[in-house]
């Protein structure tokens, strides 16, 4: 008793060493008995986490025995094979083919026992032990983000990381996992099993650190990952291929059958929600990502992903289970919403001395604001704006080389700030700087919408420029331009040039005096499946009077595609009206204004249409307007005829014995021809088709 209360006393005082050194490994090699048949490896007197390595190309499942004495169901030891560290990577250590099994959360366990199926040749299992937490958990808040959790909150072992993080210029997406093991652990357990995944990739797997960098228990707790810093673009090992530029989060358990529950699926989208917004990446958007190579897509091919992705969009893995999956939809639209306004996607181009563009995107329309300043703090240049876009060019032909850094605000939104300039080197040299395209996406079926991409960069000195088309292995398949440039921003067009759909390199090469060359690329992806994109009508009114209650968007598809249509107002999620897969051919989907949670308020909205194909997702939108109110009218003199409306309207008139209309264009008083003589009876119908309560007036009155 004595010496437990000390242990207690000690894990108080100092938590994470103490926890840390009651986390313990054992391996065992397993004497394999045939395949199909049992086979057995004396384990520890207890663990509670387990993970197998094994050779060959079968499959190993096993099973413990619980405390009770009692045998749990059959598992796969390797659920998701491809949780690993990018290929090249130093972290991905050679393991001389031996394939690697997840770590399976058991709880407290006395026994285990082996199949194997197919060839399996070598067979080894990792037993952890992690001891239960005794103390309250320490946690960070952080502006936006949900309570999160420290690594010294719940234990980790800081002394076993085998190296420093390494960091990726930018994050574009989060891929979402699920861990696996049972799905009735405890409250107290959940720091023992980020702890026992911890010492398992480390001393199992050979990796850095944990590979996941947060990971979300069932009660709503957030744990911080691997080491580096929460708010820094830490390469986890989570997703081979798409670790570099990613966000890893896992969500505790399994979850191909059991249902999230309310609390794990808040807590991941407000975390999502906050580390993309640090990112400036909309929850609802997609992205095409150059995969790093793995089983399922070889390094260099472009694969299409949304903002908020499973583990099973980027390679051969069931993660993270039927169940979480289905969810990723909703989680990434409450993602969008939680913390608004936002800034999204901000772009800097140029360099200086030359020409520097600034482009953002908001959602919604504010106040925004941009500052340059140079080396020694002090404001060279500003601007300030309104509305939802954000689009400046700051001339700074005159300015001096060097290198200066510029923020983009808007109110209570996480600016966007970096630095621009330097030259790329020393005076004279030459550099292509600040290169993208502007629609990164092209539709070039002539329906005027996203058919040619603006590819826009700048050169630091003056050279002979040659724009040229290559597809993925690097073939050049047209050449767009060659011409001798100046010292400034240009700009290429991009149309498809007849190309069959799929995704393209545009390089931009440039050569100047002396044999100085340089060069860069962007990526633009040409799909023509969805097109023609239209609404039945401008304006309609939800209020259930069987009048324009309804409105029709059509659109063309010219393969199969998975199909979403979004309706927004001010760039902010309203309600998803359909979403699944769609056929090729003419399609109209209607919508009654319904929403997610309360009735649709008047105003201007926009319907959005996404269609991913095996290319890429491509973006049409449409404006629209939901108007419930009944128009008003007002006869101010009745010869000559001179009324009064509240909106645009058309005027249905009964006058001098005979009916006939009139069309307002806007709001305010106007003059109608109309007979001068009787009584003069008018209802007014709005674009939406409102009618307001009928007038009249007499000649003479």
């Amino acid at each position: 008793m004595r010496a437990l209360c000390l242990t207690l006393l000690f894990a108080a005082v100092c938590p994470a060493a103490a926890f840390a050194e009651q986390t313990t490994i054992v391996s065992r090699e397993v004497q394999l008995a045939g395949t199909r048949s049992l086979a057995q490896a004396k384990a520890p007197a207890r663990f509670n986490l387990v993970g197998v390595h094994w050779r060959g190309s079968g499959s190993v499942l096993f099973r413990t025995r619980s405390l009770g004495g009692k045998w749990g169901e059959w598992v796969a030891a390797a659920p998701e094979a491809e949780d690993l560290p990018d290929v090249g990577t130093s972290e991905r250590t050679p393991r001389r083919n031996w394939r690697l099994g997840n770590p399976w959360w058991v709880g407290t366990s006395t026994g285990i026992e082996y199949r194997t199926r197919g060839r399996v040749s070598r067979l080894r299992a990792f037993f952890v032990s992690s001891a239960l937490a005794a103390i309250p958990l320490r946690t960070l808040q952080k502006a936006g983000a949900p309570g999160l959790v420290t690594r010294a909150g719940w234990g980790a072992d800081e002394s076993i990381k085998r190296a420093p993080p390494s960091f990726a210029p930018e994050i574009r997406a989060a891929v979402v996992h699920h861990t696996a093991g049972s799905n009735g652990y405890t409250a107290a357990e959940s720091p023992a099993i980020v702890r026992a995944i911890q010492t398992y990739h480390v001393k199992g797997n050979g990796w850095n650190d944990i590979g996941y960098n947060f990971l979300v228990d069932k009660y709503g707790k957030v744990f911080e990952g691997r080491y580096g810093g929460i708010d820094r673009n830490v390469v986890g090992a989570h997703a081979e291929g798409f670790n570099t530029g990613s966000v890893g989060a896992a969500v505790i358990g399994e979850y191909s059958s059991l249902a999230v529950s309310e609390k794990a699926r808040g807590s991941l989208a407000k975390l999502l929600a906050w580390r993309l917004d640090l990112a400036h990446v909309e929850p609802i958007s997609t992205l095409s990502y150059i995969s790093g190579g793995n089983a399922r897509f070889p390094s260099g091919v472009p694969v299409f992903l949304r903002a908020v992705s499973g583990h099973r969009d980027t390679g051969f893995t069931d993660c993270p289970g039927r169940a979480l999956y289905a969810l990723l939809g909703d989680v990434s639209g409450d993602a969008a919403e939680i913390g608004l306004p936002k800034l999204y996607t901000p772009v800097v181009t140029g360099t200086v001395p030359g020409k520097v563009r600034f482009r953002a995107r908001l959602s919604g329309a504010l106040d925004w604001l941009i500052d340059v300043s140079d080396a020694r703090g002090m404001l060279v240049a500003s601007t300030a704006g309104y509305g939802q876009s954000i689009d400046w060019t700051w001339d700074a032909t005159r300015a001096l080389p060097g290198t200066y850094s510029y923020a983009i605000r808007a109110l209570d939104v996480t600016p966007a700030a970096g630095t621009i300039g330097g030259g790329g080197g020393s005076a004279g040299s030459l550099a292509v700087t600040g290169a993208a395209a502007d629609p990164e996406t092209i539709s070039p079926n002539d329906d005027g919408a996203a058919d040619a991409a603006t590819i826009s960069y700048t050169l630091s000195v003056p050279a002979t420029v040659t724009v040229t088309v290559r597809d993925s292995l690097g073939t050049e398949l047209a050449r767009l331009s060659r011409a001798w440039r100046r010292a400034a921003q240009h700009v290429a067009r991009f149309d498809g040039l007849d190309l069959p759909d799929g995704v393209y390199q545009l390089h931009i090469d440039a050569q100047a005096t002396g044999g100085r060359t340089a060069s860069t690329s962007v990526q633009v992806a040409v799909t023509r499946t969805l097109g023609a994109l239209a609404a039945d009508r401008q304006a309609f009114s939800p209020n259930g009077d069987g009048r324009a209650d309804r409105i029709s968007f059509s659109f063309a598809l010219g393969a199969p595609a998975d199909v979403r249509l979004r309706v927004l107002r001010d760039g902010k999620w309203i309600s998803t009206v359909f979403s699944g897969p769609l056929q090729a051919g003419a399609r109209q989907i209607a919508w009654n204004g319904s929403k997610r949670l309360g009735r649709l308020r008047d105003g201007v909205y926009e319907a959005v249409v996404e269609a991913t194909d095996a290319v890429a997702t491509a973006a049409l939108s449409v404006q629209l307007v939901a108007d419930t109110q009944e128009p008003i009218v007002r006869i101010l003199q009745r010869a000559p005829l001179k009324v009064w409306v509240s909106e645009p309207a058309r005027l249905a008139i009964r006058a001098g014995g005979r009916s006939f209309k009139r069309d307002v264009t806007k709001a305010g008083e106007a003059r109608v021809s109309a007979p001068r003589f009787g009584v003069a009876r008018i209802v007014a119908w709005d674009a939406a088709g409102n009618a307001s309560s009928p007038v009249s007036k007499r000649s003479g009155d």
